[in-house]
């Protein structure tokens, strides 16, 4: 199982930006995708989630900014960013649990990071 993430990029302080995640390979089921993110010297801190039926939480500091979606046909994650501001500056990265055949149990698989910096 592969994730990818993309739509990372610079910014301007109140622009938006649109993140992507897709997985590939042998997927059986998905029971959750979300965004994490890790600034310079921080720790990585959930920003997103959403579970497969919809079920859906933010971090404090992005709720009514950003919005998580999935396409489950797609096995895509994505996160709307909106009202950007530099403190949201980081390497942002996508997170799946799911298992890859029915006799798996579920496992959390990783992309590989999108940076994304917002100018002031």
């Amino acid at each position: 199982v592969q994730l990818q993430a993309s739509g990372g990029g610079l910014v301007q302080a109140g622009g938006s930006l649109r993140l992507s995640c897709a997985a590939s390979g042998s997927i059986f089921s998905i029971n959750a995708m979300g965004w994490y993110r890790q600034a310079p010297g921080k720790q990585r801190e959930l920003v997103a989630g959403i579970t497969t039926v919809g079920s859906t939480n933010y971090a404090d500091s992005v709720k009514g900014r950003f919005t998580i979606s999935s396409s489950n046909a797609k096995n895509t994650a994505y996160l709307q960013m909106n009202s950007l501001k530099p403190e949201d500056t980081a390497v942002y990265y996508c997170k799946f649990n799911l298992r890859s055949t029915w006799r798996d149990p579920y496992y959390d698989y990783w992309g590989q990071g999108t940076q994304v910096t917002v100018s002031s």
